[in-house]
């Protein structure tokens, strides 16, 4: 059991939220893991949309005889958090208020509804307690950690985090930046941190080996190559149906590349995860 957390510092689009949804659906798919995928955004359903269509907040039809009649549910994070602010939790507790895309092995918690900016802060400090919750339940727990959020928050989360995915873009600035802050903040020098590239070009002469040779990693940076099927599958509810379409592409597949890198991410995360487990 463990906590998974995808964080970046740069303002920018990193591809953070499609790299932990790359990441976790093929896992889903390939390991015997059961998985949570939490999302802390603001007024964004990135993660949402990869597997479901948008659908009207806080309703759902259900029949009543030969009727259908529409109810108010308080469902997703918001009934989650009165359920843990009223010390009522269980086991799974945490799975009743997600939306299961594979029974038993990839659950989703969506994002707040909230419009209200005070009203998400609030929400955000549960986020931790929320977490530790749901790793009782999960073998592994992946959560999103959004720019939007306090500072605070967010380093709470990083804090009980037991690896940190930080995503970077392939710009020599921000290159530098993480070379100043792992030789500045002791944080970037724990052992449970690795680096990923979302939207990934291996044409860029800032490729994987340069960026790991510059920065003198031991270990090879991680990427989620651009890939035209899986953003058009993601803004289309579809991810799913593309990781299953190519469990059986031959080798002369275009996309061939994209599931190359997501396996070596997953094999790379398993290996920390145990190389962390035997220093405890």
């Amino acid at each position: 059991m463990a906590i998974i957390a995808f964080w970046s510092d740069e303002k920018r689009e990193t591809g953070q939220t499609l790299s932990m949804v790359a990441l976790t659906t093929y896992m889903a798919i390939e390991h015997n893991y059961r998985i949570l995928n939490v999302s802390t955004n603001f007024k964004d359903q990135t993660l949402e949309n990869c597997y479901w269509p948008t659908e009207p907040s806080e309703l759902f039809t259900k029949k009543s005889g030969q009727e259908k009649e529409v109810v108010g549910i308080e469902s997703g994070i918001e009934g989650l958090v009165k359920i843990i602010k009223s010390n009522k939790t269980t086991p799974n507790i945490v799975s009743n208020y997600s939306k299961a895309i594979f029974n038993d092995r990839l659950d989703i918690l969506g994002a707040p509804k909230t419009k209200v900016y005070n009203e998400y802060l609030e929400y955000a400090k549960i986020y931790p307690e929320i977490l530790n919750v749901a790793n009782r339940n999960y073998d592994l727990v992946f959560v999103d950690v959004s720019k939007k959020m306090d500072e605070e928050e967010a380093n709470r989360i990083l804090e009980i985090a037991d690896v940190i995915i930080i995503n970077v873009t392939q710009k020599l600035q921000i290159i530098n930046k993480i070379n100043e802050l792992r030789g500045e903040n002791s944080f970037f020098k724990n052992n449970n941190i690795l680096l990923n590239i979302g939207r990934y070009d291996k044409f860029s002469k800032y490729n994987i080996k340069n960026i790991s040779r510059y920065l003198r990693l031991k270990q090879d940076i991680l990427a989620i190559p651009y890939n035209t099927l899986f953003f058009e599958g993601c803004s289309e509810a579809k991810v799913v149906e593309f990781f299953l379409r190519l469990r059986n592409a031959d080798e002369g597949d275009r996309n061939q590349t994209f599931i190359q890198e997501v396996s070596r991410m997953t094999k790379t995360l398993i290996y920390k995860l145990q190389e962390l487990q035997i220093r405890m």
